[in-house]
């Protein structure tokens, strides 16, 4: 999955620096806000709203921004949303899971249908491509972390599952109910990481040529640009050449 990882990566640093910064934040605080409705606003007992607290940070959210959204929760004020995946197959017939937070599921399922089908995809049931993948725990940590032995050592140490690691950083896989406990010992030996994520791993990679690189991108932009939708996973294989060019775009 090599490849694959290498052009999310490359997506998403360009999407940090061109999507705008009141987006990004308003997922951030959404994800914030129901952590701390369901476990309490106190991350130290609360697993899920320590690592969205970090992944907050780690996009330079104000402080004031997170803990507005922690005593929105707090004091009862908070919208209810309900967390809801779709799955389905875009172009290429690659494997797609979509997560989203909403307090309209009619709006979200609208959106999420429309734009498969705008981009020759179709939605299907819930379960329909989760087999395809492996729920386990993302851990990034930039390039100054360490050189990639120094962050083999340490991952091995916290108990993580595999490391990849190249120009771009490092990135830590863990089993997913290990997730706080592994980056809680990685943070100890390498510093804060960039983000901590559950994740959708895929178990085999689909390959897309060039005719449908392009077009499949546009759906999972789409996707990514929905204000209901926090992540997208999808499986799709792409040579590197072509993924610099779709990168370049």
């Amino acid at each position: 999955m090599a490849g694959h990882s290498k052009f999310k990566n490359i997506m998403h640093r360009k999407g940090a620096q061109d999507k705008k910064r009141s987006k990004a934040f308003s997922k951030l605080s959404k994800e914030v806000t129901v952590a701390a409705k369901m476990g309490g606003g106190d991350p130290d007992g609360n697993p899920r709203l320590r690592l969205a607290i970090q992944n907050a940070k780690a996009l330079s959210m104000p402080k004031d921004n997170i803990e507005r959204a922690i005593k929105k929760a707090e004091g009862g004020d908070a919208e209810t949303y309900d967390e809801i995946r779709y799955e389905g197959y875009g172009p290429g017939g690659v494997a797609i899971i979509v997560e989203a937070l909403t307090d309209n599921r009619n709006r979200t399922a609208s959106n999420v249908r429309a734009a498969f089908t705008k981009f020759g995809g179709s939605l299907g049931e819930t379960g329909s491509v989760g087999f395809m993948f492996d729920r386990v725990g993302e851990i990034i940590f930039p390039v100054e972390a360490g050189d990639a032995d120094a962050v083999m050592d340490a991952a091995i140490e916290a108990g993580a599952e595999d490391v990849q690691s190249d120009e771009d950083g490092h990135t830590i896989l863990c089993g997913f109910e290990d997730i706080n406990e592994v980056s809680t010992a990685l943070e100890t030996a390498l510093g804060e990481g960039a983000s901590v994520n559950p994740t959708f791993k895929p178990q085999t990679g689909t390959p897309v040529e060039e005719d449908k690189a392009g077009t499949l991108m546009k759906l999972i932009n789409i996707l990514e640009d929905d204000d209901d939708v926090q992540n997208v996973y999808s499986n799709f294989e792409i040579d590197d050449e072509i993924m610099e060019k779709l990168a370049a775009e």
